[in-house]
């Protein structure tokens, strides 16, 4: 009895099929595909362009800044890297920065000449784009913005974004370039207010300290969870932070990253 021999996908799969894998192939990668040859190639170049030309025009507007400090060669041979090997796992066009940003974190080979702050930086590019397309909303009925802090429970916006880098990136530009992490990190909240404008604010540890508290939150007033940092800081005289808390949330009101208060229910 003969044996049955194994068969490839790509045998099996319709003629039609196999040529649009080989199209899309050789569009992705034209260095190492080659084309299907009945298609001329000056037909092939402006596939070739078109493609290309959106996915890396929408990554320079996206990461403006990363952008300028990459000369030509090195740029365009690293979006090619992500459009040639990258398989995203969504069609629509503006995700591509976040598949770019999951590529660089996660599959792209670090090059012994990449910006030492390379995947921080490109973080906190994107992060504007994905606030400015957020489908939440702001809560203006059910918080009062004028609330009194003291006995009220301190609402964050689900807007605002507060997070820390090891490299001050919002510093970094072409005048400005860390060779290495910052003595301390920097803590940054990005937020879209009620007009839809993002926002970029510097924060110190207690303000970051005192919204990763709020986000947590839903049963305890301003003034406790102003104690409660006064308690994890051994501070001397907790009324300072509770007073000086009270004015940050004020402060973080006028900007819509905290939207007020709500009673307890």
């Amino acid at each position: 009895m003969m044996a049955k021999t194994k068969t490839s996908h790509m045998e099996t799969t319709p003629e039609f099929t196999r040529r649009q894998y080989e199209f899309a192939a050789h569009i992705r990668d034209p260095e190492h595909k080659p084309a299907p040859g009945e298609i001329e190639d000056r037909r092939m170049a402006i596939y070739r362009e078109l493609f290309y030309n959106n996915v890396e025009g929408f990554l320079s507007s996206t990461f403006p800044i990363l952008r300028k400090l990459y000369e030509d060669q090195p740029w365009h041979a690293m979006a090619r890297d992500f459009f040639a090997h990258h398989q995203a796992q969504t069609p629509l066009f503006l995700e591509i920065p976040r598949e770019f940003l999951g590529w660089l974190e996660n599959e792209r080979t670090a090059q012994d000449d990449d910006l030492p702050f390379l995947q921080e930086l490109a973080h906190y590019e994107w992060v504007e784009l994905a606030l400015s397309i957020a489908e939440e909303t702001l809560d203006r009925d059910n918080n009062d913005p004028k609330g009194d802090f003291l006995t009220g429970i301190p609402v964050l916006s689900p807007l605002a974004w507060h997070m820390s880098y090891r490299y001050p990136v919002h510093r970094i530009g072409p005048g400005f370039l860390p060779d290495e992490p910052g003595k301390t990190t920097t803590n940054i909240v990005v937020y879209r207010n009620r007009e839809d404008e993002v926002g970029f604010m510097e924060i110190n540890l207690v303000t970051k300290r005192l919204l990763e508290l709020v986000s947590e939150n839903n049963t305890e007033n301003g003034e406790q969870l102003l104690n409660r940092i006064a308690t994890e800081m051994s501070h001397p005289q907790p009324d300072i932070v509770v007073n000086g808390g009270i004015e940050i949330l004020q402060g973080l009101v006028q900007k819509d990253i905290i939207l007020g208060t709500r009673n307890r229910k």
